[in-house]
């Protein structure tokens, strides 16, 4: 085997900081799970298999970006950290926000602890709290898509991005932010507790879905079609099977453009194929409601 491949697929880094909040999370949230599950009256209740396994690779697709090769290849090739990337803001937060987590993590804490912090929430996410107002406000649908698109472009500022891939901490940081804000942009998307805001409309969520493509699709052409390496870091790293550091960037950005673009669409297609799902299942109109002279008649031929 190729020295540099093996040395890639060796480079695991076991981040302590990083592995013991996600195997916590898996645990808590399972415990929840099962304990939901059976006491759900329908077959299962709210804990259906698919929200776990859905939790559960998503903190696995964490662990993947964080501490796998990628994470040290994203130093040393642009385009293996644009994937870092997709899977932290397009990829994990749709999968965690679809499995609803917030009752499950509930549940499996101690009895005591989920006594308090449910006590503590009821109190916050009180209609008439003021913090509940203060949430609704700073966390509004406009709110979350213009904090989501600050973050996604903001970064990519050469300064602040070479920054990141200069300082350990700043990267960290880059990272925190930019889940974050896919947390909060994507928890309006599939609608997931706590719900302080009205629910979208199945066209709402089509159009916020659509929104974020363009802001991400110029950035990504942008940086596809530069002339130049924009971030300086790159042309300092020793260039692996033989990527120039401008051939590495061009690829980052149709990584960004192409791949990045295409998984909002894909999220619109199942968005609308659900909205037919629904229409579908709508019982039809009985004929009094529609088989009269008024509704059969064109408009200039009802009767006089």
């Amino acid at each position: 085997m190729d020295p540099v491949i093996r040395a890639i697929l060796l480079s695991w880094e076991w981040r302590i900081e990083v592995l013991i909040p996600l195997v916590v999370a898996g645990v808590v949230f399972f415990v929840g799970w099962r304990r939901l599950r059976l006491k759900g009256r329908r077959p299962h209740g709210l804990a259906n298999g698919w929200r776990l396994v859905s939790y559960w690779v998503g903190l696995l697709l964490i662990g993947l970006a964080l501490l796998s090769p990628i994470d040290v290849l994203a130093g040393q090739l642009f385009f293996m950290h644009m994937i870092q990337h997709l899977l932290l803001v397009m990829i994990v937060p749709p999968l965690l926000m679809l499995a609803n987590p917030m009752p499950f993590l509930l549940w499996g804490l101690p009895d005591a602890v989920r006594h308090k912090a449910g006590a503590a929430l009821s109190n916050v996410l009180h209609r008439k709290s003021s913090t509940r107002k203060t949430l609704r406000t700073i966390t509004s649908p406009g709110v979350a898509w213009i904090i989501f698109v600050f973050v996604i472009i903001g970064w990519h500022d050469p300064n602040l991005y070479n920054a990141a891939l200069r300082n350990a901490v700043v990267h960290d940081l880059e990272h925190l932010t930019f889940f974050g804000a896919a947390m909060l942009y994507w928890w309006h998307v599939v609608g997931a507790g706590p719900r302080i805001h009205k629910r979208f409309s199945r066209t709402a969520q089509v159009m916020y879905v659509i929104a974020a493509i363009p802001p991400n699709m110029l950035t990504g052409i942008a940086i596809a079609f530069a002339g130049q390496v924009i971030y300086s870091h790159y042309l300092s790293m020793p260039r692996l099977w033989g990527i120039d550091a401008i051939d590495d960037q061009t690829l980052a950005g149709v990584i960004m453009w192409v791949p990045g673009s295409m998984m909002y669409i894909v999220v619109v297609l199942i968005l609308t194929a659900r909205w037919l799902e629904g229409e579908e299942r709508k019982p039809p109109l009985p004929a009094s409601k529609w088989a009269t002279d008024e509704r059969m008649a064109a408009p200039g031929l009802k009767r006089r």
